[in-house]
């Protein structure tokens, strides 16, 4: 167990460093990328393009809206699609070391955790620094991450395992997420689309997530609970049979790899 550990940090710790490797600041550009993400969202958006959340008059309401809609999503759609292609990505290792290929999808929701946790540090630092208010709600960001890491953990094993065999896979993921992006209320309000499209979209297993966020920044309110529990049982119960199918497909993925 505690081998298996140590594996996972390493591979997480390994993935900064080649994610910014040749890079004079560093790992400091995780701290950057979400300043420079706030200052578009809340400056240009918000005071030059008057865009405006509706219902408000606080010209970085907006602004807010999208940044904690932006920022779980990007951790989401991230872990999903780096995680259709890891055990193609670390062929090397798997073939070299006797290593748990699930492990390999953990490292990366590692890694993009420390993302999101840095990247809603800034958004807390410059809601604070502007003087907006939060609530306890804000307690509920950690379960809520958990939920929505756990759909993306299940969905990126599926894809992981499906790509070994059939490599248009990956990118299939990419064509869905963008599409799934536009399908769930980040950059727009629920309210706004076609009443017809809202039926539909209740349908969107992220609208619970990212619906949950905006209740705790924008709102001041609570996530809607019992939404929020019926997806967690979902993703869970999805989670256990991507370990299902993985289990019957493994010995296969490692003579395919």
């Amino acid at each position: 167990m505690m081998a298996r550990l140590t594996f996972i940090w390493e591979m997480t710790r390994r993935d900064f460093v080649e994610r910014f490797a040749g890079s004079v600041l560093g790992t400091l550009w995780v701290v950057i990328w979400p300043l420079v993400n706030m200052f578009v969202y809340i400056v240009i958006f918000g005071k030059f393009m008057g865009a405006r959340l509706p219902g408000s008059s606080n010209m970085s309401a907006y602004g807010v809206y999208l940044a904690v809609g932006l920022i779980p999503w990007i951790s989401f759609s991230s872990t999903v699609s780096r995680s259709s292609n890891v055990f193609l990505e670390k062929k090397g290792i798997i073939t070299k070391i006797n290593t748990s290929l699930p492990s390999l999808l953990v490292f990366i929701n590692f890694s993009e955790a420390i993302t999101f946790v840095v990247s809603m540090a800034v958004v807390f630092l410059i809601l604070l620094f502007t003087g907006a208010s939060l609530s306890w709600f804000i307690l509920y960001l950690p379960i809520v991450y958990y939920i929505q890491q756990i759909f993306a953990l299940a969905l990126g094993l599926i894809a992981a395992c499906l790509t070994v065999f059939v490599r248009d896979v990956r990118e299939v993921v990419g064509v869905l997420l963008q599409l799934w992006f536009w399908f769930t209320p980040i950059i727009y309000v629920l309210d706004i689309v076609p009443e017809f499209a809202q039926k539909i979209m209740i349908f969107n297993p992220m609208l619970p997530i990212i619906s949950s966020y905006h209740n705790i920044f924008i709102y001041h309110s609570s996530p809607q609970l019992i939404q929020l529990c019926v997806v967690a049982f979902a993703f869970h119960v999805l989670l256990v049979l991507s370990f299902i199918m993985f289990r019957y497909l493994e010995k296969d993925i490692r003579d395919f790899l």
